[in-house]
């Protein structure tokens, strides 16, 4: 039956619908006091993903092993503290990212409400890296030195170029000749021909770089 425009229901607009839209991430969500003291924050959630309530996660980098692995994720709003956390019923890698169904998402429209959301994961979810793979989490704040033991700097980030990753390496570059002291950025291919060492449990990387590379 086709209802007259009378009796159609008015879209929801301003306050209400966003206090609509609250309660349908609520019913998804569930509050948690305390959580994981090794959660690592390994995407967001872009995008609704078809009709059935499922959720298309944006990979900060790889392609979401860690949020593939874990049957329970965490989130949490920018520029917020408080976490919540919900159960993961499917989820499957797709074009780069992950789509995944939660607990309580039955509908696109509450998939719809926790868009934005920022997805933790506990490093112990993790699944074990094979021989020579590490997790972009286990580089982040290594210290890297060349072949002639002189400090490149410290590991802050990963970038993928397409063919393979790079590493982001900061230091400090003194003052001299009247210019004042700043930082730098070092761009390290990941790759055997440069990286000599990873020692994740040490936080030490050794790189065959030059420091005037």
């Amino acid at each position: 039956m086709v209802r007259s425009a009378r009796e159609r229901v008015p879209l929801k607009i301003g306050a209400e619908a966003r206090r609509a839209s609250g309660m349908r991430a609520e019913q998804v969500l569930a509050p948690v006091t305390e959580v994981p003291d090794d959660l690592v924050e390994l995407g967001y959630i872009g995008d609704a993903y078809g009709i059935r309530g499922w959720i298309k996660v944006q990979p900060h980098t790889g392609d979401g092993e860690g949020l593939l692995s874990a049957d329970c994720w965490y989130f949490r709003r920018p520029g917020e503290s408080a976490y919540t956390k919900a159960s993961v019923l499917h989820s499957r890698g797709h074009s780069g990212t992950v789509v995944a169904q939660l607990c309580g998402s039955e509908s696109r429209t509450s998939a719809e409400a926790l868009k934005g959301l920022q997805v933790w994961v506990p490093r112990s979810a993790f699944p074990s890296a094979g021989e020579d793979e590490f997790y972009w989490v286990d580089l982040i704040g290594a210290q890297v030195t060349n072949l002639q033991d002189e400090s490149l700097g410290k590991v802050v980030g990963l970038l993928d170029n397409g063919v393979h990753t790079v590493l982001r390496v900061m230091y400090d570059v003194p003052a001299t000749d009247g210019n004042p002291a700043k930082t730098a950025e070092r761009l390290i291919p990941f790759v055997g021909q440069y990286v000599q060492t990873v020692d994740t449990e040490a936080g030490r990387i050794v790189a065959d770089w030059g420091l005037d590379y």
